[in-house]
């Protein structure tokens, strides 16, 4: 018996053909009824034309979200952040392997929130984090701290959620047994405790002013020496750019005499908190360190 056709030859024409519903909206038989009859088989060509049309909507669609509202993202930083953040990831899955370089790039962003929390608190604007590979992350803002104490605290606030967010990462590795979350923790106490070095532009530095501009000294020549032990790009680049902000800030320190005038409760609170920072970080490194035999 012939098969009725589908579509009428003689229908009315204001009826176009490309707006009639697809056939694959309609349950169709197997293309391999017994004895041959039946449809035909759907062309794999359709098939793929019609996974690619459902796949290209949503992405016209967020497309369009993102051209509307592309200057609210913008604005947030929120893509530019995230941009950042997976080309670090990259960067580093390509010498450490993906789950730890996402691990890592993970503790940078906590310890900079830490700073955008203080700062947004102390109501200086502030972006959000950038992310550039083998040189961490910096900060964008639009003007100073009112004084050396609220810098100080901007600087200190990294360093003690960046601990926290490596703590977590220990108490995971103990309870869970995971040498990845152990290792992360001990890379995360030692970022934020080489940090604490009293060189401008790491965040010790920025402590160190609100107690004395002498420990600026101390730490430019604690990063000589690292570089001369253990020659690296990265600690050149600080050597050079701690050098050329200590040259700045020597020649500036009695016109901006006021920005460095602490009470001693101020002062004392730095150092507890900056000394106190460094004896409970490098503890922690000592209890997280696993030694392995190569």
């Amino acid at each position: 018996m012939e098969r009725p056709k589908v579509v009428d030859e003689d229908r009315d024409s204001r009826f176009d053909p490309v707006e009639a519903p697809e056939a694959s909206s309609f349950p169709v038989p197997e293309p391999y009824e017994e004895g041959g009859r039946g449809y035909k088989p759907i062309k794999p060509s359709s098939r793929l034309g019609d996974l690619l049309r459902k796949l290209a909507a949503p992405i016209v669609a967020l497309g369009f979200l993102i051209v509307k509202f592309g200057g609210v993202l913008l604005k947030l930083k929120v893509l530019t952040t995230g941009v950042s953040m997976l080309v670090s990831i990259a960067a580093y899955a390509w010498i450490w392997g993906l789950p730890f370089a996402i691990g890592f790039v993970l503790l940078i962003l906590v310890h900079e929130l830490g700073h955008v929390i203080e700062l947004r608190r102390q109501g200086v604007p502030a972006s959000a984090p950038l992310f550039i590979p083998f040189l961490g992350a910096v900060i964008g803002m639009k003007e100073l701290p009112d004084d050396a104490w609220k810098e100080a605290r901007v600087a200190l606030a990294g360093p003690i959620l960046g601990s926290v967010g490596a703590a977590a990462c220990w108490v995971a590795a103990e309870v869970t047994g995971s040498e990845l979350l152990m290792g992360l923790a001990f890379v995360g106490f030692f970022l934020n405790l080489f940090n604490l070095i009293p060189i401008v532009p790491l965040d010790g530095g920025r402590a160190a002013g609100a107690l004395h501009p002498v420990l600026w000294f101390v730490g430019l020549l604690m990063m000589v020496g690292l570089v001369v032990l253990n020659p690296n790009p990265l600690l050149l680049i600080i050597v050079l750019l701690g050098g050329l902000d200590l040259w700045r800030r020597w020649r500036e320190r009695g016109a901006v005499g006021e920005y460095y005038r602490l009470t001693v409760a101020q002062r004392a609170t730095v150092g507890v908190v900056y000394l106190g920072l460094v004896a409970v970080l490098a503890l922690a490194m000592s209890a997280t360190y696993v030694e392995r035999d190569l």
